[in-house]
């Protein structure tokens, strides 16, 4: 970051030492916190040169941080400010519930007449995108509320442990250094590394102690991307243990998947609070932790299977289908909020999704009471089903731990799913379209070149005709209506599902549509289930290509959330309905099983080359 303003504030009046003691601390502290330049703006021309600074930043493609000069604050709150991990515009705010702004999901919003939850406390940061928006109101000297009128959705960088207040006296300026000084800001940095809202196991049973190691591995110069591998070395011989499946084995294991997630909690938390961020350690921590859950499940399944009990492999294929279909919809949903926020819209006030909505945000309000722990378990997060899989691995066996994960996944599914659906008719705004769809679907050459020419509406309606007749073809074959190799019904389920290509030229706009994306990969993957139940295909070889599945489609909302870029993942020579059809092929062929490797081995070798040449090519460290 080359530049930051000291925007002059207006109402205070300090001793002409104290004022230029408090700018020369100011000074100090944006220089700490990355900034090459300092400006002090005030008098007649500050807004034109504000304006200039605002086109500067621009052209060189850099934030700009902008600070009131009557603020008082630890230095690392501005350093927080200016390294916000993914780029985006923040603004440091105070809790107050009578503030005129409003924290909705970490995002700083206007807030209506006892809607508030925040105030401003005289610091932010805008990023180079951004910067247009405060060229339109520098002459404003409410800067950040011109902003947010003019559609600027920043990042709430909450004060928590630390200090920050804007004086406007002398007492003031007194009690705020003071305030100041009481605070260890090493140790507060610390514990702000930890996330402020976290989910029940993580907060009580990790969080608690993790701040430890953080400070450890600090000493130790260790990077967050490399303690992101040793939380997947640990997660790896947890899953080895569990093969094993000797009681002592397996008591091993639980204990080492335990211990892996702490380190996946502490490589967040070193990049907290060390500063260290970036696209590639964001990207490799998504795809490190379903890597390493889905590494376990196969462990749990190949232990059972090792020691004679059936069904282990199906219900680790079942495991790994709902919780990648799960998280699909957790992105999309975390999207369409976000872009709610972003795009606000008269929603409905009586309907049953806002009245869901609003009793949701009543209940994350009420932070640390039962309802509010309750509906943080309810989801069934990461924390949650490492510790179910630890417990009952270490009492049980790898079966009845992977008939947990199911069952409680399921639960969680169908909560989270009726629920968000409710809400989403509410919020009357979509995503998808707001995207690279085609990129998103995973659409192939004969989606994009010849099936998606048809120009069809409802994509969610041809999304979930080929979800139920993937579904229905597994039910049939699994209840024995159909004998395998079933070869007509595998070539009319192909067909229904790639019927979803025909409306993938259409706007992906509608308030379900977000559903669009984990509807296909549920069709994709229930069909290579139907494959393998109908060629007799060896249950492992379909979790691998599940696996392989997979790691692509997290790569590719890996890379939108954690702002990568595209690469080679944009389109992609085979499909999903590529794959469909070369699976069909296969099936109608008699050599299911080759058809299931082979797509395996290249679609785990394309993610391998993708991620390591792109990685490469924009300075990344595959």
């Amino acid at each position: 970051m080359t530049l930051a303003v000291l925007h002059a504030s207006t109402g205070y009046a300090l001793e002409p030492a104290d004022a230029a003691r408090l700018a020369d601390d100011l000074d100090s502290a944006l220089r700490s916190a990355g900034a090459r330049e300092v400006e002090r703006l005030d008098g007649p021309a500050a807004n034109g040169r504000l304006r200039e600074l605002a086109r500067q930043a621009h052209d060189a493609n850099e934030p700009l941080l902008i600070c009131a000069d009557n603020l008082v604050a630890h230095p690392s709150l501005l350093w927080t400010l200016a390294t916000e991990p993914a780029g985006r515009s923040t603004a440091l705010v105070v809790a107050d519930p009578g503030g005129d702004l409003r924290d909705d999901r970490g995002r700083v919003l206007p807030a209506g007449s006892g809607d508030g939850t925040v105030r401003f406390a005289g610091a932010l940061c805008l990023a180079p995108a951004d910067l247009p928006l405060l060229d339109t109101v520098a002459d404003r000297p409410d800067v950040l509320p011109a902003l947010l009128e003019a559609g600027l959705v920043p990042i709430a960088t909450p004060v928590r442990l630390l200090h920050a207040q804007q004086v406007h006296t002398e007492s003031d300026l007194v009690q705020a250094r003071g305030a100041i000084a009481a605070v260890d800001e090493e140790s507060a940095r610390l514990r702000l590394a930890v996330k402020e809202k976290d989910d029940f196991f993580t907060t009580y049973a990790v969080s608690t102690w993790s701040p430890v190691v953080t400070r450890a591995a600090a000493r130790l110069g260790l990077s967050p991307t490399a303690v992101t591998w040793l939380s997947v070395l640990f997660a790896a011989v947890a899953a080895l243990a569990f093969w094993q499946a000797s009681r002592p084995a397996m008591i091993a294991g639980g204990i080492l998947l335990y211990l892996g997630f702490v380190l996946d909690c502490v490589d967040g938390q070193l990049a907290r609070y060390t500063r260290q961020f970036g696209a590639f350690g964001g990207w490799l921590d998504t795809m490190a932790d379903r890597g390493k859950e889905y590494l376990v499940y196969a462990g749990l399944a190949a232990g059972a299977e090792r020691i004679g009990l059936p069904y282990a492999w199906p219900l680790a294929i079942t495991a790994i289908v709902l919780q990648t279909v799960r998280h699909m919809t957790d992105t999309w949903y975390g999207a369409l909020h976000d872009e709610a926020a972003a795009r606000p819209r008269p929603v409905a006030t009586g309907g049953v999704g806002a009245r869901l909505s609003a009793a949701s945000n009543r209940v994350q309000g009420d932070t640390g009471s039962v309802a509010y722990w309750l509906k943080r378990i309810v989801v069934f997060p990461i924390g949650e089903r490492w510790a179910l899989i630890a417990v009952v691995a270490m009492v049980a066996d790898g079966r009845v731990a992977l008939a947990a994960v199911v069952g409680f996944g399921l639960l969680a599914f169908g909560y989270t799913l009726a629920l968000r659906s409710l809400r989403s008719l509410s919020m009357r705004v979509g995503v998808l379209d707001t995207v690279d769809t085609g990129r998103h679907r995973d659409d192939g050459p004969l989606v994009r070149g010849v099936l998606a020419k048809a120009g069809l509406p409802l994509p969610l309606a041809f999304a979930a005709l080929a979800v139920l007749a993937a579904l229905a073809l597994v039910a049939a074959l699994l209840a024995g209506w159909l004998t395998p190799p079933a070869a007509p019904a595998v070539a009319v389920a192909a067909l229904l599902v790639l019927t979803a290509g025909l409306p993938a030229a259409a706007r992906h706009g509608g308030p379900l549509d977000w559903l669009v994306p984990a509807a296909l990969r549920a069709a994709e993957y229930l069909f290579v289930v139907a494959v393998g139940l109908a060629g007799a295909v060896p249950p492992a070889v379909v979790f691998l290509l599940l696996f392989t599945l997979a790691l692509r489609h997290y790569d590719l909302t890996a890379r939108m959330e954690k702002g990568a870029p595209a690469g080679r993942t944009r389109g992609a020579p085979l499909g999903w309905e590529g794959r469909v059809l070369v699976l069909a092929v296969f099936a109608l062929a008699g050599q299911a099983t080759w058809g299931l490797a082979l797509l395996a081995v290249v679609t785990g070798g394309a993610f391998l080359v993708n991620a390591i040449t792109d990685w490469r090519a924009v300075g990344g460290r595959p």
